[in-house]
C-alpha cells in the first residue's frame, strides 16, 4: 500500500516564503541551462470557445540531493476576472524518482504565482543595476502584488507605481498596499509609470503591447511575464529590438513568446538577439549586463522546472513539520 500527502493551498503557503522561493529558482534555472534537467516545451491547449487554456508541464531534475520527478497542469482563464476567480488555477504532482510512486498532490496556483515572481526577482538579481529602485507596474492583480513582494527582497524600492486598464482595479492595488505600509502610486496611463523607472514588470493579459520602447529610460531593466502565447504581446517591437534580451529557455521562447516572434517575423530581431538563458548568467557562462546604460530584458514563460523544484521543497518541509494529509488512492 502507498500513501499520497495532499497539500492545501494555506498549506504550501505555510510552508513557502518568498526568499526561499528566489533561491530554489536561482539553482533551478542554473540547473536547466547546465543539461541537468529534462524537461519538453510545454504541452499547450486552447479550449474555444470559453476562451481557456491548458497547459501540461512535466521535469525531471536529475541527480544529487535536488533530484525531483514531478509535473503541473494549469489552466489559464482571462474571462474569470469578470467572475471573481482567479485566472491561473494548477495541481501539481510529485513522484519518487526511482520507484515511480504518487508522493504528493498540491495546488499549483500559489506555487504558480509565487515561484514566477521569485523567478523575476532571481533575474532582477542579476540583471538590473544595483541602485535600482523605482519600480512600475504594469498590471494590477495576482502578479503584481506578488512580484512587489520578490523585487523588494533583491532591490532597495523606492518608488512605486502602478498602471493597468482599469482605474478601479489600480486605486484599489495602490490602497491594498497602502494598507501594508507600501506607498504606491497609481497612475493614469502606462507610459506616466515606466518613465523614469528602472525597474518596470508588465503582468497583465493583453494581447497587444502595453510597453512602448520609447518610455525606456538607459539602464533599465524590464521583466515580461504576461503573453504566454505567439499570437500575444506585452511589449512592442522597438522595447524588445533595443534591449539586451534574456529568457528562461531558449527552446520555449522561440515557440510560445509573441513578445518575441512578432519582431523576429518583422525582421527587427534575428534570434542572435536573445542573448542567453537567465541560467547560463547565473551560472556565470554568459554575461548579463554589460553597462550601466543597457536596457535589460528578461522574458518569462514560465518552466515545470521551476514548479518541480519549488513542489520537491515543499514536500520535504511538509514532511518534517507534519504537515497535510495522507491519502489512499
Amino acid at each position: 500500500m502507498t500513501v499520497t500527502l495532499l497539500l492545501r493551498e494555506s498549506e504550501v503557503a505555510s510552508l513557502l516564503p518568498m526568499d526561499a522561493a528566489i533561491g530554489i529558482m536561482e539553482q533551478a534555472l542554473a540547473a536547466f541551462s547546465a543539461g541537468a534537467v529534462l524537461q519538453p516545451v510545454r504541452q499547450a491547449l486552447v479550449v474555444e470557445p470559453h476562451g481557456g487554456y491548458l497547459g501540461l508541464m512535466p521535469a525531471h531534475v536529475r541527480g544529487g540531493a535536488a533530484e525531483a520527478l514531478g509535473a503541473k497542469a494549469v489552466t489559464f482563464y482571462t474571462r474569470n476576472a469578470d467572475r471573481d476567480l482567479p485566472t491561473h488555477m494548477a495541481i501539481i504532482l510529485l513522484w519518487d524518482t526511482e520507484t515511480g510512486v504518487l508522493l504528493a498532490i498540491m495546488d499549483g496556483r500559489l506555487i504558480t504565482e509565487m515561484r514566477t515572481a521569485a523567478t523575476s526577482a532571481a533575474a532582477a538579481k542579476a540583471l538590473a543595476r544595483t541602485e535600482a529602485g523605482a519600480l512600475a507596474l504594469l498590471g494590477s492583480g495576482v502578479q503584481a502584488r506578488s512580484h512587489l513582494e520578490a523585487l523588494r527582497l533583491v532591490r532597495p524600492l523606492r518608488e512605486v507605481r502602478v498602471w493597468s486598464r482599469t482605474a478601479a482595479h489600480r486605486d484599489a492595488f495602490a490602497r491594498e498596499m497602502g494598507a501594508r505600509g507600501l506607498h504606491v502610486t497609481a497612475c493614469g496611463t502606462a507610459q506616466e509609470a515606466v518613465r523614469g523607472a528602472d525597474l518596470i514588470v508588465t503582468a497583465t493579459s493583453s494581447p497587444v503591447p502595453v510597453l512602448e520602447g520609447r518610455w525606456l529610460s538607459a539602464g533599465a531593466h524590464v521583466t515580461a511575464v504576461g503573453a504566454p502565447r505567439p499570437d500575444w504581446r506585452e511589449l512592442d517591437t522597438y522595447a524588445v529590438a533595443r534591449s539586451r534580451v534574456f529568457v528562461d529557455s531558449r527552446a520555449g521562447a522561440l515557440a510560445e513568446s509573441g513578445d518575441l516572434l512578432h519582431p523576429l517575423k518583422e525582421g527587427a530581431i534575428d534570434e542572435s538577439h536573445i542573448k542567453g538563458e537567465i541560467g547560463e548568467v547565473l551560472a556565470g557562462t554568459v554575461p548579463g549586463r554589460t553597462s550601466p546604460q543597457d536596457i535589460t530584458l528578461f522574458k518569462s514563460l514560465g518552466m515545470a522546472v521551476e514548479d518541480v523544484a519549488t513542489a520537491a521543497y515543499v514536500y520535504r518541509r511538509a514532511r518534517e513539520r507534519g504537515v497535510g494529509r495522507e491519502i489512499e488512492l
